[in-house]
This record gives C-alpha cells, sequence and structure tokens, in this order.
C-alpha cells in the first residue's frame, strides 16, 4: 500500500479516485505544526534556532497517517506546489521521521499545477525529494515574521497603550492606507470650469464639443476660472455663428488583450467586477482547485491559485486556439499563439497562471454543479483565459475640431467606434475608479467631413471641481502592494483581514479607512521604526527570500542581517518616554485631528476652560484628547476629529440648568467612553453623581427636565401585584431595563424607561427571557444557508452580546456595525472558522478533544491586562481580534465560595504576529 499526503480531505477525495485501491490518500489539514507559542521559539542568539510544536487540531490526522504507514511501501507527499506547501511536507516528514514513522518507508515529493487525472498520475510518475530551498526561504519568512512581531509589539504596548500588534507586512500595508487618507485631508479643491456646446450634423444626427481655444489662444485645465469666466467664453461662442467643420483626424489602434489570472490579478478583478473580497475570492478558488462533482467524478475545474505565474501550458495554448476557432471563428484567433511571460521580478514558484484545466468545460456546462458564487468566479477565470488567446480589437479613433466664423473660438468633438471586437467579445478589464478613462466605451460621432456646417444648439458652461485621490479598494490595494513587490499575494487575503480585525481600518462602500487607532500606529512605527515601514526595504526583504528560495543566499545570513539592525532599533526604544511619544504623536497627527476651523478660531483652544491647550494624552485604555490644564480642567473627548467621521459634533461641557432640589449645576459633559451627565462638582473627596447618555439621546434633545430624571434613576415604577415587591426601571451597560427582585426585562428605549406605568410593566416582566429585546417581540434566527462541510444549517439572530451566527452549538459574534439580516453565507462560514480554531474546535460542527462543544461567543472570559497572554503577538486581551463583551467581564460572584487554585500561566500567541498564514 502506498500512502499519499494533501492538505484537504476534499482534495484527499479527488485524488484518490484518482490513484486507486493501492493508495490511501489522507489529508494533514494544513500545517501539522508552527513556532512554539511563547517568546523565545526563534532564538537569535543560538543561531536562529527554532522550537516548533505540533498543534491540537494535527493531532488526530497525524494519527490516521501513523497508523497508515504500518506496513506501508512508500509516503509521496503532495501538498501544494509553492513555498508554503513545501513546508507542510517538510514538516511532516521531521515529524514522522522523530516519531520513527518514516525510517523504514521510502518519502517521495510530488507536485502537480492541477487536480486531474492526467496531472496527478504525470506526477506520481515523477517525484522528487523536499527542495530545502523553498523550505529555508519559508524558515527564514517565518523567522522574521515571528521575531518581527514578538520584538515590535510590546514596544508598542508600553510606549502606545491601547495599540494592538504589529506585523511586517501589516504595518506596511496600514501606512499605505494612512498615507492615503493624509493626501485627502491635505487636498484643496480647485474650481474650474467647462463649456460644451451642443451642435446637429448636416444629417440630423446629434453631437457634443467641447471649447478648446479661445480668441486665438488654447485653453489649459484651469484657464476658465470662474463662472464669470465661462460666461464670457459662452458669449463668445453664441456670437461667432455660424460653425464649420475646420478638420476631421481618424486614427485606427490595435489593443491587445491582457495575460490570464495571476492571483494577485485574480484578486483585483474578482473585486471590481464580482464584489468578492480577497479571502472570499480565495476561499471560492481553491474549492475550484480541489475539485467538484461532475456527474459523478471529481474534478478539479482550475489550476493552482496561489501564483504569479502568468505563463499558459503549451496544451492549455493549444486548447484556447482550438476553442476560439470553432466558437468564434477564424477571424478571432491570431496568426501566432500568443505566450505570456512573467515580468514580475519576484515572481512565486507555482508553474502556470490560473486558467481552467479543460477550456472545453464551458461555464453554461459546469454551472449546474456550482453554487453562484463558485460559477461567476470560474466564468470570470475561463472569460480571461480565452480572451488572453485571441485576436486584437480594432478601433478607430476621430477627431473633430470645429471651428466659429469669426474663428474667436474652436471646439473638439472626439468619439471611438469599436471596428473589430477580437478579444472584447469575451472579456473587458474594470477600472477601479469611474474616474479612469474607459478607452473601451463607444462614443459615436455622426459622418463628418472638413467644411460641413452643423447646427450649433444649447451652450453650456458647467462647473468642476479638482477630486482628492480616491481612497484604496481591496483591488487597488492588492495592485499596488503588488507594484512596489510587498508581500506575497497569496498573503494578501490575510493581511487585509488582520488590519479590519484589530480595528486599524475599516471598509466603507468598498474603500479601506483609517481608524484613528490605525494611524497612531502608523505615525508611532514611521516616528521610531522608519525604515521597517518603508516600501523598498519591505520589498528587499521579499527579494533576499526569493534569492534563498533560488539557492542564491543563505537564510540565516539573511536573518543575521536583518536582526542586528532591527535590535539595535529596538534598544533604542528603552529609554523612550511616553511623554516623548505623545509630544511626537501630537506633532504628527494634529492636522488630522485637530484641523483648521472655517470660522478662524484656534483648534486647539480648550473649549471648557478657554485658556488650556487640546492635544492628544496616552492613558490606560489608549489614546484621547485633553486639556494641558488637567488637573484644573477635566476637559477630555474620544479620540476623532472633532465633529467629523466618529464625532458627534459635541464639545466641552453644556449646562442644562439647576436642580431644584440639590441647587446644583446639571450639566452635559464629554469624556474619553462618551456623552454623561453630571451634578455639581461633588464635595471634596467624593465624586459627583453621574449617568450616562442613553444611546437614542442626542445632546441637543437633552432638556433640564430629561437630564433630572436620568440622574434619578433608578425609579420606583410601582409595587407588583402579584408579591408586593417594588418594581424598578433603571439604565445599565445594556440600556434601559425593568427590576423586580431578581428578574430584569430590557426596555424598548429612554421614553420607556422615563415613562413607563406598572401596568405595562408587569406585561413587560411577564413576558419570558428572551422574548423582547428592547421592547420588541424577540425576532426569529435567520437562516443563512447551509454549511458545505456537512450540510447543516448557519443561522444568524441578535442576542443579549449583540448580532451572532450560530452553526450547531457554535456561535460567533458579528463586529460590532454587522447586522445579522444581511450577513453572507461565505462571511458566516469564515467567523464560525475563526470560532472553532480559537476554540480548538473542528469545522463541521465536530467537537473538540475531550468531547465537548465549543462555547458560544459570549462565554469567553477576556484575559486581564498585563498577562501574558495579553502580551501576544495578537494582542488580544488588549482589545484583539474578536473581544467578549464587555458584560462578560463583570461575572455575578458565586454564592459557594470554591477554593482557590494556583493560576496557570497563559502561553501568548504567536501566530497573531505573523502577516502570511499557514496554507
Amino acid at each position: 500500500m502506498k500512502v499519499v499526503i494533501v492538505e484537504s480531505p476534499a482534495k484527499a477525495k479527488t485524488i484518490n479516485k484518482y490513484l486507486g485501491s493501492d493508495y490511501t490518500v489522507l489529508a494533514s489539514y494544513g500545517h501539522v505544526r508552527d513556532l512554539k507559542e511563547k517568546d523565545g521559539a526563534v532564538e537569535p542568539d543560538n543561531d536562529f534556532a527554532m522550537h516548533w510544536e505540533v498543534g491540537d487540531r494535527a493531532r488526530r490526522p497525524l494519527g490516521e497517517i501513523e497508523r497508515a504507514l504500518k506496513g506501508a511501501e512508500t509516503l509521496y507527499l503532495a501538498t501544494d506546489p509553492d513555498r508554503e506547501g513545501e513546508a507542510i511536507s517538510w514538516h511532516l516528514q521531521q515529524v514522522l521521521d522523530g516519531q520513527k514513522k518514516v525510517r523504514t518507508v521510502p518519502v517521495k515529493r510530488v507536485v502537480f499545477n492541477e487536480i486531474t487525472k492526467s496531472a496527478v498520475l504525470e506526477a506520481m510518475r515523477n517525484p522528487r525529494d523536499v527542495d530545502t530551498n523553498l523550505v529555508d526561504a519559508y524558515m527564514a519568512r517565518r523567522a522574521l515574521d515571528y521575531l518581527v512581531g514578538f520584538t515590535l509589539s510590546p514596544v508598542l504596548w508600553r510606549k502606545l497603550p491601547g495599540s494592538k500588534s504589529a506585523g511586517r507586512v501589516q504595518s506596511v500595508a496600514l501606512r499605505l492606507i494612512c498615507e492615503r487618507e493624509t493626501e485627502i485631508e491635505r487636498f484643496k479643491p480647485q474650481e474650474y470650469w467647462t463649456v460644451d456646446v451642443a451642435f446637429t450634423a448636416p444629417n440630423g444626427a446629434g453631437f457634443n464639443a467641447r471649447l478648446i481655444e479661445l480668441d486665438g489662444r488654447k485653453l489649459d485645465k484651469f484657464d476658465l476660472k470662474t463662472e464669470a469666466d465661462a460666461q464670457r467664453a459662452a458669449a463668445t461662442i453664441v456670437a461667432g455663428d455660424p460653425f464649420a467643420v475646420g478638420s476631421v483626424e481618424k486614427k485606427r489602434i490595435r489593443r491587445n488583450p491582457l495575460p490570464p489570472f495571476t492571483t494577485s490579478t485574480l484578486q483585483q478583478e474578482a473585486s471590481r467586477k464580482l464584489g468578492f473580497g480577497a479571502s472570499r475570492t480565495m476561499r471560492l478558488a481553491q474549492q475550484l482547485y480541489e475539485g467538484v462533482d461532475l456527474d459523478g467524478e471529481t474534478v478539479g475545474l482550475i489550476t493552482y491559485m496561489r501564483t504569479d505565474s502568468v505563463t499558459l501550458s503549451q496544451e492549455a495554448i493549444a486548447a484556447a486556439r482550438k476553442l476560439i476557432a470553432q466558437q468564434f471563428g477564424q477571424a478571432f484567433l491570431p496568426e501566432q499563439p500568443r505566450v505570456w511571460k512573467t515580468k514580475a521580478k519576484n515572481a512565486q514558484e507555482a508553474h502556470e497562471a490560473i486558467r481552467p484545466t479543460d477550456l472545453f468545460r464551458r461555464p453554461e456546462q459546469v454551472a449546474a454543479h456550482l453554487d453562484a458564487d463558485q460559477r461567476r468566479l470560474y466564468e470570470l477565470i475561463w472569460r480571461r483565459t480565452v480572451a488572453s488567446e485571441m485576436e486584437s480589437a480594432a478601433i478607430d479613433l476621430t477627431t473633430v475640431d470645429i471651428v466659429a466664423g469669426d474663428r474667436k473660438s474652436v471646439l473638439r468633438a472626439s468619439g471611438s467606434v469599436i471596428v473589430f471586437d477580437g478579444f472584447l467579445a469575451v472579456y473587458r478589464e474594470d477600472r477601479d475608479d469611474p474616474g479612469e478613462a474607459d478607452d473601451d466605451e463607444s462614443r459615436l460621432l455622426p459622418p463628418l467631413a472638413e467644411g460641413d456646417r452643423p447646427t450649433r444648439g444649447a451652450v453650456t458652461p458647467e462647473q468642476h471641481f479638482t477630486q482628492p485621490p480616491p481612497r484604496y479598494s481591496e483591488a487597488s490595494l492588492v495592485k499596488k502592494l503588488e507594484e512596489l513587490g510587498i508581500g506575497r499575494p497569496s498573503t494578501y487575503a490575510s493581511i487585509i483581514e488582520v488590519l479590519q480585525h484589530r480595528g486599524y481600518v475599516r471598509i466603507d462602500k468598498r474603500r479601506f479607512i483609517p481608524e484613528d487607532r490605525g494611524r497612531l500606529v502608523t505615525a508611532f512605527l514611521e516616528r521610531y521604526f522608519p525604515r521597517y515601514v518603508q516600501y523598498d526595504f519591505t520589498a528587499k526583504v521579499e527579494e533576499d527570500l526569493d534569492e534563498i528560495s533560488g539557492g542564491r543566499a543563505n537564510w540565516k545570513d539573511v536573518l543575521r542581517e536583518f536582526w542586528q539592525a532591527f535590535s539595535a532599533a529596538v534598544g533604542e526604544t528603552k529609554e523612550l518616554k511616553i511623554s516623548d511619544v505623545i509630544d511626537a504623536l501630537d506633532a504628527e497627527l494634529g492636522p488630522h485631528f485637530f484641523p483648521e476651523r472655517s470660522d478662524g478660531r484656534d483648534p486647539r483652544q480648550c473649549p471648557t476652560c478657554g485658556d488650556g491647550r487640546l492635544s492628544i494624552k496616552l492613558g490606560k485604555f489608549g489614546a484621547f484628547v485633553g486639556c494641558s490644564r488637567y488637573p484644573d480642567c477635566r476637559f477630555t473627548r474620544q479620540l476623532a476629529v472633532d465633529g467629523g467621521e466618529g464625532g458627534d459634533g459635541f464639545e466641552g461641557t453644556k449646562t442644562l440648568g439647576v436642580d431644584p432640589v440639590s441647587n446644583e449645576v446639571v450639566s452635559l459633559r464629554k469624556g474619553p467612553y462618551g456623552l454623561y451627565l453630571q451634578l455639581g462638582e461633588g464635595a471634596e473627596g467624593t465624586k459627583p453623581k453621574r449617568v450616562s447618555l442613553p444611546r437614542d439621546l442626542t445632546p441637543d434633545a437633552v432638556t433640564l427636565d430629561i437630564a433630572l430624571k436620568l440622574l434619578a434613576l433608578p425609579r420606583e415604577v410601582g409595587v407588583h401585584p402579584a408579591d408586593g415587591k417594588v418594581v424598578q426601571a433603571g439604565l445599565g451597560r445594556f440600556g434601559p431595563y425593568l427590576k423586580h427582585g431578581n428578574e430584569y426585562r430590557s426596555l424598548a428605549g429612554t421614553e420607556d424607561l422615563l415613562t413607563i406605568g406598572l401596568n405595562r410593566a408587569v406585561d413587560v416582566l411577564a413576558q419570558p427571557k428572551g422574548a423582547r429585546r428592547g421592547g420588541a417581540p424577540a425576532k426569529p434566527l435567520r437562516q443563512v444557508g447551509a454549511h458545505p462541510a456537512d450540510g447543516k444549517p448557519i443561522e444568524a439572530g441578535v442576542g443579549r452580546y449583540g448580532p451572532f451566527v450560530k452553526y450547531g452549538k457554535t456561535y460567533a459574534n458579528l463586529p460590532k456595525d454587522g447586522n445579522p439580516d444581511e450577513i453572507t453565507l461565505e462571511d458566516a462560514i469564515r467567523l464560525i472558522d475563526e470560532r472553532l480554531a480559537k476554540t480548538g474546535g473542528v469545522s463541521g460542527g465536530r467537537r473538540g478533544r475531550k468531547g465537548k462543544s465549543a462555547p458560544a461567543a459570549a462565554e469567553v472570559k477576556p484575559a486581564k491586562s498585563g498577562t501574558k497572554v495579553a502580551k501576544a503577538a495578537g494582542g488580544k486581551a488588549a482589545g484583539g481580534d474578536t473581544p467578549a463583551p464587555a458584560s462578560v467581564a463583570a461575572k455575578p460572584k458565586s454564592k459557594t465560595k470554591a477554593k482557590s487554585k494556583p493560576k496557570a500561566k497563559a502561553k501568548p500567541k504567536a501566530k497573531a504576529a505573523a502577516d502570511e498564514p499557514a496554507a
């Protein structure tokens, strides 16, 4: 019996059918081991010794592999054909050899670029050894990411409280997004005008022309600066009747097709055309690569989807040309095949571009076997591949100049006509931004000849303003990263996810907007670690890794060169004072957080005392804005642009009136955690009474009467007729509520809280828990779809701790702004898988190591700040990727006193520091 190891069970199932009963094909489920989850797993002082450990999720598949190897004839390692796949094979060989499982069994490495029977059988006939150069490049990359995460992240936590971890590539991607936002903020729009004229050609067809020359002088973009300038130009045009065609210029151009997809270009086009994020695209491509069932036969539909190569095999080119001739005709077939060559300086090691394994499997023929998203992505890949081998398109460009009778004005009309579609009959590339010129658009002009006299129609002056550069979309960010040579296309999806999960950026209208936390981290790294967020430096590291994978450099030499300078830079921050960090950040980010005011007032003047200067402050829980006269002036506000996005337009202290009972001033204030009401200033040594402003109340809606009622909470609603106990209405961390004995029920909002009577309160209390949320009937769970692993339903809803998705007994929280009515099946699966990964579960609803189901997300206790877990590269305890709700932090005390046990030291997680995921 021969044993074959691949990464995934889907891949194993497909390949097992190809190889037959003489082979046992098993899945490793990705990497079987990784660096130990603690500081010191990489030892720079010990020649970069690396300490690995087998993950909990790998123990079951490893056990199956070990059992299969008993009496096995040969072990074939058939993991993916790239650097990460080579590393998985190496880890498997090392683990099994260390357990004396393969010392008597020959081990061979096989690679194939597509999961088809012919490709797999050919690979099995040509095995090789594990490529140590590729493994060394993986070791160097893994060590670099680990050292950066475990060395740089603690510096962030100590010097920039409230921040999370930093990664080698993630930090550079974040810098790109922050720099683009700064460009937008500093952009000053400039006004300019154009004048368009409607004409009717001699044959009666209408067309438009634009003023390009006035009074014998060609116009530049900003020559018509004001409306008055445009109106004077329009008057000159009107006075210039009649008009005549002065010249007609025609030019034919040829447009060539684009090459077939690489990983990055697939991610870009899937984002533009299909609206898919990078992670969604890669997940769907993985499914198409691993295979789908076509009438009882499992077949891989596309080649390997992690590649920088645009090369097509000779068989693929021949198939494409045959299909083009059959389906489109000889006119669409070039005389010679198009041979694409990779121009990327640091192209990845996979062999071919992403293409269908069989071009004659047309999208409409396999549509019935794919879900909607798989079908759309397959069709995109199919069309791009076919188009890449088609004839060029022929386009006629026409330019017509129209001259006024007095020759004081000249107007120009231009148009393009597609004479021959060529590849455009199959595929047209989309643009990142609507403002980009689209040469494919056909702008038809009527037949015009020199001397023709078109009839002038309306003359229209139009105002314009220059536009700032657009924010990055996923497509344009991936494109920029690839242009700069930063990271790997196969890792861009994980980089984008990490930036969002850590709260450094958010996506709005499919564009990246940096959060203030992200801007602080970027400013800190640019100020104290400038070399390591430079684009050319990060690209140079990628080139070094490629040199290692090509056998032209020693991986430990590369690590030594990097570590020597990096550790010195970290050492220079040891004596750095937080006050120095504050001053540097305040100077760097001042223009962002304190923009100039239209009324000319000093944006840094304290609105409370009038004498203090506002600046960035750092507290235990992160950064905020405070007054320089603290503690005499206690004005603070959240770190956000005043009155801008994320702000509520309120600042300082607003006096609402005087409490007639205590004769103390009632005021509305803003602190680091939001708006609140305060009664008086408090006697010496005591705090004044305060209450947070409910979320459904705006500052403008708060009156003295409402404020006094809120400050008087909890209030007595009445005595419950059933048992004589008092019913109270109050405001807690979850919002308005009713309390009767030990029973609590939520209320709809502030109005209910302040006005609800006893009769309605009794009705609300009579409803079972969970039947109401905010005074409304509990909403039934929404069916999102079926999990592809086992077909079990995934549901979405809103619970005590907010919106969630549910799969079996596993719950995962949605982001704060997540909507359970809008979440897609793909996003729900991702959240469930992330939840299972963190709780040691297995995707598909299977039980964990001890047979217990993964707990719901809301049951996870956040780690205390300062613990070793909080100092992990992911920084989860300090507000990490998926923190538990604040409500969970304060659990009611148990009535029975348990015996105290010594606390086990928690291991920090190294994986959160890495930019590139395990395969």
